[in-house]
């Protein structure tokens, strides 16, 4: 991947076919989660990331904000979703980015990293991978590939961002 970068009022990058393939799974899999219903992600450790309570210590008003909310944060989810597999080039090549594919794109890598995280355990000491070649290798290089993408990602919307000052 060539990193995210300004490029007149858009950010552009390149991916590699591998690389728009991953994606492209990850988000199959962000779309089956945020299309299940309630009752089946129950107790989800990633549904509770992507969807937090509302309220800590207070299980009944966490329920009343979950009703009134999740329908909503689901829908904006899923809309990003639909943004980021509409711009990007399943054989790979130039993602080239307008302000707002650019805040969807920033918004589904961070559920992307979220569910990912839950999932393959990632903590403050989690380290690169030993041997990246097993599977806990290949996950976590997933992973930081994916932070390198939305890192890389940020600075080219604050560049553009600045320019346009």
């Amino acid at each position: 991947m060539r990193p995210f970068r300004r490029k007149g009022g858009d950010v552009v990058a390149r991916l590699e076919p591998a690389e728009a393939g991953v994606l492209g799974l990850l988000l199959d899999q962000l779309e089956q989660l945020l299309a299940a219903d309630a009752d089946d992600v129950e107790g989800d450790p990633v549904m509770a990331r992507l969807l937090p309570a509302g309220h800590r210590s207070d299980p009944e008003l966490a329920a009343d904000y979950r009703e009134l909310t999740e329908a909503s944060l689901r829908s904006g989810k899923t809309d990003d979703l639909a943004l980021v597999r509409a711009s990007l080039p399943a054989a790979g090549g130039e993602v080239r980015l307008d302000p707002d594919q650019a805040g969807a794109w920033l918004r589904t890598t961070n559920d992307l990293r979220l569910a990912l995280g839950e999932r393959i355990g990632i903590t403050e000491e989690t380290e690169p991978p030993e041997d990246p070649a097993g599977e806990e290798g290949q996950q976590l290089a997933v992973y930081y590939w994916l932070t390198g993408l939305q890192g890389s990602l940020v600075d080219a919307v604050a560049a553009a961002r600045d320019a346009r000052r």
